[in-house]
């Protein structure tokens, strides 16, 4: 029973990797060549993204002759 079970075992595996090898062959027997879809360039953040500026813009514009620095 164990030699039969062994048998199994083997022809299992056998038959696992002719699958896998003639799945990555592809169609004609030839290998085929995993196109990778190109990837879209970073996004660009700009200043106007950015809460800090955005909010010391404000500042400036309401108050334009306060100091940039409070402490000069």
């Amino acid at each position: 029973m164990l030699k039969f079970l062994l048998i199994v075992a083997i022809f299992a595996v056998t038959v696992y990797a002719v699958t896998r090898l003639l799945q990555q062959r592809g169609p004609g027997g030839r290998p085929q060549v995993q196109r990778r879809r190109p990837q879209p360039p970073p996004r660009v953040m700009g200043p106007d993204d950015d809460e800090d500026f955005l909010r010391d813009l404000e500042r400036k514009r309401r108050h334009p002759e306060r100091p940039e620095d409070p402490d000069a």
